[in-house]
């Protein structure tokens, strides 16, 4: 086997090349940062806290005005064959006459997740994914969907990105008044 020849003109600018670019930037060599200069960080940071300028709130503590209120008081139950599942209030967008006995807890059902609940009931409970603006009641839900839900005989409840969600009342908006120009 015949070992190839580099030249030495070639092997000389190889080898210059790699010096020169091994040489060109020497790394930055830098001591590590002492005990005493990070306290000395530590204690211009406390100093200068941005916290310690802010004045004191007086009034009502905000966290203790604004508990949470009790899960079951603002959900609702829908229960089956042993499962029960809560759902926020006004979730269920419409109630058939033959499923008003299944909302409510049946002694002794365990609570699951919704996705659980729904995966064993996906035969008699129908979803309909609404966009968070109709959620907060500033957009109507689509007119395919109200015609939808006027033929459904199922329990119709609202989800948003899979999950149930509360469907506020259609904001109204506010009468405008137009001032009229006496006409001349």
């Amino acid at each position: 086997m015949k070992h190839p020849i580099i030249p030495i003109r070639t092997a000389a600018l190889l080898f210059g090349a790699l010096a020169g670019a091994v040489l060109a930037d020497p790394p930055v060599m830098r001591d590590a940062a002492t005990h005493e200069q990070l306290s000395l960080a530590l204690r211009k940071a406390d100093q200068q806290d941005p916290m310690k300028s802010l004045p004191t709130t007086t009034g009502e503590d905000p966290s203790l005005a604004n508990r949470p209120k009790d899960i079951l008081s603002e959900s609702d139950i829908i229960s089956f064959r042993g499962l029960a599942t809560l759902v926020p209030k006004r979730a269920i967008l419409q109630i058939p006459k033959n499923h008003a006995e299944l909302i409510k807890m049946e002694p002794g059902a365990k609570i699951v997740s919704w996705s659980d609940f729904y995966a064993a009931n996906r035969g008699w409970i129908t979803t309909v994914e609404v966009s968070r603006v109709q959620a907060e009641g500033n957009e109507p839900l689509a007119e395919e969907t109200r015609e939808f839900m006027g033929t459904c005989r199922n329990l119709v409840v609202a989800t948003y990105r899979g999950g149930p969600i509360s469907v506020l009342p259609l904001k109204e908006p506010a009468p405008e008044t137009t001032t009229q120009t006496p006409k001349s």
